[in-house]
């Protein structure tokens, strides 16, 4: 099944009972209208917090008190959105791939997309039933520094770099150095966004990918400065079939660590 779907067919379902809406807006925009029955899930609550690298992932005592706070349940067909065209749905959805739960989808364009087909939205928040859920952290879906280091050079191995061209060039900095980690290739996590479509993923993302030298022909870790940003290209990336992980300690540990290399 793709890990895609659109607003039209998600409309389709509100009523099925084991649907589990998160909605990762803000909160002015999830209180101005949001899918009918969807929770609102700060995205604080995705983020370890502890710099210098405050996208780490948080401990499983945490994400367990997170995920039952919403109510999941291993039934539970998720569907993620947000109004920002995909970065903090995408981290969540990356979670729910490390904490094993693989039955989720990514509502393509997020509310910018909801909205733009007129589809029903509510002002009434949603009271989730909370959960006993057990969950466990599947390093799988994760990259660390050590490992990224130990790859580079690989001919079968890429970084795909989700920060600006400014960051990436080392214009602006971000850390105590400034780059990007060698060898990686930078495409800006907006260029996957179709402005003219509300924000949905690009039609032709493998294509555009492609002649940037990102495809499935290659194991792919992406990154951005705390995993925010490149938790939409994660998705992206999955949503085309790639092998693709994430770097959550992303440029915010890089570029602080001391004996990391760095091109700029």
């Amino acid at each position: 099944m793709s890990l895609i779907i659109e607003p039209e067919e998600l409309a389709t379902q509100l009523e099925r009972e084991e649907l589990l809406i998160v909605d990762l807006s803000s909160p002015l925009n999830y209180q101005n209208g949001h899918i009918p029955g969807a929770l609102h899930l700060p995205f604080q609550a995705l983020m370890g917090g502890q710099p210098p690298a405050p996208g780490k992932l948080p401990g499983a005592e945490r994400l367990t008190q997170v995920f039952r706070a919403i109510g999941l349940r291993r039934s539970h067909h998720v569907v993620a959105c947000d109004d920002e065209g995909g970065g903090w749905a995408g981290r969540f959805l990356w979670t729910l791939e490390v904490i094993g739960h693989k039955n989720y989808r990514y509502l393509n364009g997020g509310m910018h997309a909801w909205r733009g087909a007129g589809l029903p939205l509510s002002t009434e928040p949603a009271e989730p039933a909370p959960s006993d859920i057990e969950i466990s952290i599947d390093p799988a879906p994760v990259m660390e520094a050590d490992e990224i280091r130990e790859h580079l050079g690989e001919d079968d191995f890429l970084v795909w770099d989700a920060r600006s061209p400014q960051e990436y060039s080392g214009e602006r900095v971000a850390a105590m150095k400034a780059g990007h980690i060698p060898g990686a290739i930078n495409c800006e996590w907006t260029q996957l966004m179709d402005p003219q479509r509300d924000l949905r993923i690009r039609s032709d993302a493998r294509e555009f990918l492609a002649r940037l030298g990102i495809d499935d022909s290659k194991k792919i870790v992406t990154h951005c400065q705390s995993h925010h940003r490149s938790g939409f290209t994660w998705l992206v990336g999955k949503s085309l079939g790639f092998d693709i992980r994430a770097y959550p300690g992303s440029w915010s540990e890089w570029g602080n660590l001391p004996d990391t290399p760095v091109e700029e």
